[in-house]
């Protein structure tokens, strides 16, 4: 093992009696849930469930709603699942999604005690790591105990692995602990090959095959009735920064369209407050949809700053700005709005989806804007031409199809832990 893996490991052991002061730090700024913090403690609610159990782990809501797929196949095969994840936002979209059977856990906190806590306890019998949300001590705590460890949708950014490259004894110690690594793309696997990484094999991006987001019948009706006859505009994960942009384009655009309606939904909805205060200090009206309000003949902007709701915002807007895309977040993903035919307008930082992003603008299923003055004209053209809205969904439709088939070469690449996992099934039902 690398000598700086030693050293995180006792750094994590001697860090662990500092674990209630940052559990209470995270509490108070809304990070944690309070009736569920002895999950960062290794210490589980429910019992687990008997027979095989396949864990898999994402980082956030991204990530979790990429396994959603598998995860029915799974469950198809009678094989029981635990999805373990960080961030509250997270957990309540899986609560939301995914049927009761399937167990959420919040991820322990990487310490060696609530690692082993959190291990005795569930004894997954395969684990499967999302792009690359990768724990040194969950890790190396799973394959000491010969639990086989795969990562799927494998990912690594141009940001991180020059990073890593620079660490590369300890990312190869970790990633020599995976029996295989399955990966996006060509460039993804020289990356995880050049770290060290073992039987890299490209599936291609999970987050392609996800279905279209759903929606509650009653609530989409009563968007649909309040909205009607008004040219609506979503802004879909947006960040810091982009919001004001947004309400500059959505003023310039009001004196063509008075009726325009703006739907704003933040990738983190505790900013729905702030938010409202900018959009009403600009003169412009705003509603809430935490506060459980709708827009009126008035509104102009619509501040969705609730969880697990897109399906409902993406059904009501033709045209969608994918968030994170206009400052230098990375972008975030439009597959599940191409899903319900949206026609896709993004900012120039979309690296966190660089093939997606390339091959929807090539095809014209997506356009790029680089600053406000040109989203402001390419949503004026999209909202005057409902022709070029139809062609662009259709052409972006088009790729995200031939983009697809991820999770059948996932499964089939995973068919031989899943038959091991099915015959042992067998066996103690026998």
């Amino acid at each position: 093992m690398p000598a700086t893996l030693r050293l995180y490991r006792r750094l994590a052991v001697a860090a662990g009696p500092l674990a209630p002061l940052l559990l209470k730090r995270r509490l108070k700024q809304g990070k944690e849930d309070p009736a569920r913090i002895n999950e960062r403690r290794g210490l589980a609610r429910q019992p687990r469930p008997a027979g095989p159990l396949v864990w898999i782990h994402g980082a956030s809501v991204g990530e979790v709603l990429a396994a959603a797929a598998l995860i029915e196949r799974l469950r198809a095969l009678d094989i029981g699942v635990l999805v373990t994840s960080g961030t509250v936002t997270s957990a309540a979209v899986a609560a939301k999604r995914f049927p009761p059977d399937i167990i959420h856990q919040y991820i322990p906190y990487d310490s060696p005690r609530f690692v082993e806590r959190f291990l005795d306890h569930w004894q997954p019998d395969l684990a499967l790591f999302i792009e690359s949300d990768l724990w040194p001590n969950l890790i190396l705590a799973g394959a000491s105990r010969r639990v086989p460890i795969v990562l799927i949708n494998g990912r690594m950014s141009r940001r991180s692995f020059p990073r890593w490259r620079r660490a590369s004894r300890t990312i190869g110690a970790l990633l020599s602990r995976f029996d295989i690594c399955l990966v996006q793309s060509e460039i993804d696997a020289e990356r995880f090959t050049a770290l060290g990484g073992r039987n890299v094999v490209i599936t291609g991006n999970l987050k392609l095959d996800v279905q279209a987001p759903p929606a509650d019948e009653t609530r989409l009706e009563r968007l649909l009735f309040v909205t009607r006859g008004r040219p609506v505009v979503v802004a879909a994960s947006t960040h810091p920064g982009e919001e004001e942009i947004l309400l500059n384009a959505h003023q310039t655009l009001a004196r063509d369209f008075p009726s325009l309606l703006t739907v704003i939904v933040p990738r983190h909805p505790d900013r729905g407050e702030a938010i409202a205060r900018m959009v009403i200090g600009s003169g412009a009206q705003a509603a809430r949809r935490s506060l459980e309000q709708l827009p009126t003949a008035n509104t102009n902007i619509y501040i969705a700053d609730t969880i697990g709701e897109m399906g409902l915002f993406y059904r009501v807007a033709p045209i969608v700005f994918m968030g994170g895309s206009l400052v230098p977040h990375g972008g975030q993903n439009p597959i599940e709005a191409v899903k319900l035919n949206a026609s896709i307008v993004h900012g120039p930082h979309v690296f966190n989806f660089p093939d997606v992003y390339g091959a929807l603008d090539s095809a014209g299923g997506a356009c790029r804007v680089d600053d406000g003055d040109v989203l402001t004209k390419r949503l004026g053209y999209l909202l005057n031409e409902p022709a070029a809205r139809e062609a662009a969904a259709t052409a972006a439709s088009q790729v995200v199809e031939k983009l697809g088939g991820a999770l059948d070469r996932t499964l089939a690449a995973l068919e031989p832990y899943l038959l091991q996992l099915r015959l042992e099934r067998r066996a103690g039902d026998a």
